[in-house]
């Protein structure tokens, strides 16, 4: 509900503006089209009958400006009628406004232009007074509306999660900057957001990698680069399992079946087995040598997540899920009739316990192997169960690939199942597509910091061609590394989340088209024509904004006052791209207006309104640059 006192701080501010009514999550004083919706709201209701909490929310923001600032379907007001009919009726009957023009039919949509004067003088001390807050719901929380002494809702998102001595591969930094960009987002929005990594740090193969580091480890390389050297000792022991595979299988054929039968006994597979077990069990050495390699490789991944503007508040994993909450849980399990025995495995047949296709589509999962070792599953129903207890949150989204979907849907059946119909009701699975064409010059696994690197160095070579521009950056290896970044988050936030995409290094770091680096030139370009000016904040908060007549400066302007709809949209749709969309139409719209709208060399009355706009501009782009997860630059 829009409170009294951000009315009543409204109307203090701006005198231009008519009396408004409150209504449920409008914010007129963060979102000035909450302004409008209130303002038509009250018009509509009084001309169509309808109650105004069946108008406000029925006026929808449009995407394409040619529509309308503001736009109604007709049916959504629930009156009997044909809409074209009722449309008509409706428009005949305006009264007039002081901030909207008459408005428009369109079918079963009628269209509402918002009058320039008022936007303006609404919009720019706006986005200039929040600034960094400007388009979040921050100042008010995202809270239930009924009842306010909820307070703040808390998300858990889990995201990235790498596996320890393996690549940081494409699907990690898709989850990595799909995740950082849901926890902005949410933040944004007024939540409690819990970020959480949950590592690949627990198995078999943490045996084999000791056994591994014993033969080939280096400890000058370990500390140097320990996620790089325990993969290189992880690939060199895998090859010897290989070998010793090899060799039982020559004994088998060779008919030595008790020299086949002495390598599985006590070859690196059975000792890797065994070393696990001693991990298992809390042997001391064991879990030292295994804690020492988590904790180096956390280390350098925290290095690498500062690059990309992520931060994590809790490094969980699969060896945090304790062995007797599994038992218990699985107990649980088998004491409801959910699991069965099949050949020494426990599993769950969907199909009966769930009706239907979805029970089909289900299929089985194993939660136990045979030898009693708990798979993905059974850890993940614990590690839910005890965030549940620890964090008490209201939502949790885990950010994992579409390979995965089956597995969260048994996962949150299972759930459901146990009983826990409370807490599956607030996970959500939000998935992701494939990256194409990523691999390193001999064809073999990319890490994250290889393909930060090399695309920093391309940037690099791209910003040598203009050696002008390129003597004036003062930092040109830290400017190149920022624009590399943002090359590689733009290209895979700027597609929908499910499609695959090709990675591909030309495009992505070319200034011509929809790039981070176009993004980044953008708000280089708003900061050198502020650094020019060299007018002070009051004299731009001062500006005498009737001067913006133009249509180039209006069109800015109607653009601007999207913002923070299209952040509350994007709440809905959980798409980065919903945010890059809108970013690259503002910039669009604000390139076309440089040539007219220029600042510096106009005279001093007009230079300060319109620095006045392109400050406001600045701190859109800035705002849903930082809501991505880019570092926006101020020269380069």
């Amino acid at each position: 509900m829009a409170s009294d006192a951000s009315v009543d701080n409204l109307a203090k501010q701006f005198s231009h503006l008519p009396a408004l009514d409150k209504y449920p999550n409008c914010f007129p004083d963060i979102n000035p089209t909450d302004i409008y919706r209130s303002h038509l709201t009250s018009i509509l209701s009084s001309i169509t009958g309808v109650d105004p909490k069946i108008v406000y929310p029925a006026l929808q923001w449009t995407a394409t400006l040619d529509k309308g600032d503001i736009v109604l379907p007709i049916p959504a007001l629930r009156i009997k009628g044909k809409p074209d009919v009722l449309g008509s009726e409706w428009v005949s009957k305006w009264p007039g406004s002081t901030l909207v023009e008459t408005p428009v039919l369109n079918g079963a949509f009628i269209s509402f232009f918002f009058k320039p004067g008022p936007l303006t003088q609404t919009l720019i001390p706006l986005a200039l007074k929040h600034r960094k807050d400007f388009g979040t719901n921050k100042a008010v929380g995202l809270r239930d509306q009924s009842d306010p002494s909820k307070g703040q809702k808390r998300i858990i998102v889990e995201f990235s999660s790498p596996n320890i001595a393996k690549p940081f591969h494409a699907g990690h930094l898709r989850s990595t900057i799909i995740g950082g960009f849901l926890a902005n987002l949410y933040e944004a929005a007024g939540w409690d957001v819990v970020r959480i990594n949950y590592l690949g740090d627990w198995g078999k193969q943490y045996g084999l990698l000791a056994l591994g580091y014993e033969k080939y480890g280096n400890e000058d390389d370990l500390t140097k680069d320990p996620i790089n050297h325990l993969f290189q000792v992880y690939v060199k022991i895998n090859v010897d399992i290989k070998d010793e595979q090899d060799k039982a299988e020559k004994f088998e054929a060779d008919g030595k079946p008790e020299e086949a039968q002495k390598i599985r006994d006590e070859g690196l597979d059975e000792q890797a087995r065994r070393y696990f077990k001693l991990m298992t069990e809390n042997d001391e050495k064991a879990i030292a040598m295994w804690k020492r390699f988590r904790d180096l490789s956390i280390t350098r991944y925290k290095q690498t997540y500062a690059r990309l503007n992520i931060h994590f508040d809790d490094y969980s994993g699969e060896s945090q899920v304790a062995e007797a909450d599994m038992e218990e849980a699985a107990n649980k399990m088998r004491e409801m009739g959910l699991t069965e025995e099949d050949r020494g495995a426990q599993l769950i047949d969907f199909s009966k316990h769930v009706s239907g296709k979805q029970g089909k589509s289900l299929g089985k999962v194993i939660l136990r192997k045979k030898d009693g070792t708990a798979l993905y599953l059974t850890r993940d129903i614990s590690e839910l169960l005890n965030r549940e207890k620890k964090y008490k949150f209201d939502q949790m989204i885990y950010v994992i690939a579409s390979q995965q979907d089956l597995h969260c849907q048994q996962f949150f059946k299972v759930v459901e199942l146990m009983g826990y119909k409370d807490i599956a009701a607030k996970v959500q699975h939000i998935n992701f597509g494939m990256v194409l064409g990523m691999s390193t010059r001999k064809g073999t696994v990319k890490f994250l910091d290889d393909i930060l690197r090399d695309v920093g160095e391309h940037m690099h070579n791209v910003m040598r061609k203009n050696e002008d521009k390129y003597n004036q950056v003062e930092n040109p290896d830290a400017v190149a590394d920022t624009l590399g970044i943002s090359s590689v988050m733009v290209q895979d936030m700027s597609g929908k989340r499910g499609n695959n995409y090709t990675f591909d290094i030309n495009t992505m770091t070319s200034f011509e088209g929809d790039t981070g680096p176009y993004l980044q030139y953008a708000h280089a370009r708003l900061s050198s024509i502020t650094r020019k000016a060299g007018l002070s904040e009051e004299q731009i908060a001062t500006a005498d904004l009737s001067l913006l007549t133009e249509p180039h400066a209006v069109n800015l302007v109607r653009v601007l006052s999207q913002w923070p709809d299209v952040v509350s949209n994007t709440l809905r749709t959980l798409e980065p791209t919903t945010i890059l969309t809108y970013l690259f139409k503002m910039t669009h719209t604000l390139s076309s207006s440089y040539d007219v709208l220029r600042v510096v060399g106009s005279e001093h009355e007009v230079m300060r309104a319109r620095m006045a706009l392109y400050d406001a501009a600045r701190v859109v782009l800035n705002n849903g640059m930082r809501l991505l997860g880019l570092s926006p630059v101020e020269r380069m």
